[in-house]
């Protein structure tokens, strides 16, 4: 298990296969998944973490295993994977915590800790975040980072929007 990301609270590491059961907690919770087409099944969350295994190799990132220090209690996941806004393909701030520790902050500490790793580790130059246009607390989150609306665009069917910061 390899630690990627330091921060006062937290810690971020890469997944592994034994975190099915506490990931389920998040994705596969109807509530927590409303944004997305439905909540994960068992298959669905293995796949999930076998994506970002594969990510880690192909990309050198991808989304990591959230972990509140003093207890090793996992909390989520957050990262950067690289999705398609429209006809982009950008790297992504993404995260997902489980419904228990949701308003704490625990979201805007991992995902600034992530824009931080883009910029100084990945060298990215601009990073993205986007979400459906209702799902205002994820868009409150990526504004804390410091992104500005880039565009509304339509996947799956439904509105969606980017949002971006770019390397200072």
């Amino acid at each position: 298990m390899k630690k990627v990301i330091e921060t006062e609270r937290l810690y971020l590491r890469e997944l592994i296969k034994e975190d099915i059961q506490e990931l389920a907690k998040v994705l596969s919770d109807p509530e927590s998944m409303q944004y997305y087409p439905n909540p994960f099944n068992q298959t669905g969350v293995e796949k999930w973490i076998q994506w970002n295994i594969d990510n880690y190799k192909k990309y050198n990132h991808g989304l990591w295993a959230v972990i509140l220090k003093g207890g090793e209690t996992f909390i989520g996941d957050c990262g950067i994977t690289m999705q398609a806004i429209e006809n982009e393909i950008v790297p992504e701030i993404g995260f997902h915590i489980i419904k228990k520790y949701w308003n704490q902050g625990y979201a805007t500490e991992a995902a600034t800790a992530c824009r931080d790793y883009a910029f100084n580790v990945l060298n990215y130059s601009k990073i993205f975040s986007y979400t459906t246009l209702e799902n205002r607390s994820s868009q409150k989150v990526a504004e804390k980072l410091g992104m500005q609306t880039y565009k509304i665009f339509e996947k799956n069917g439904e509105k969606q929007i980017a949002q971006v910061i770019f390397n200072k």
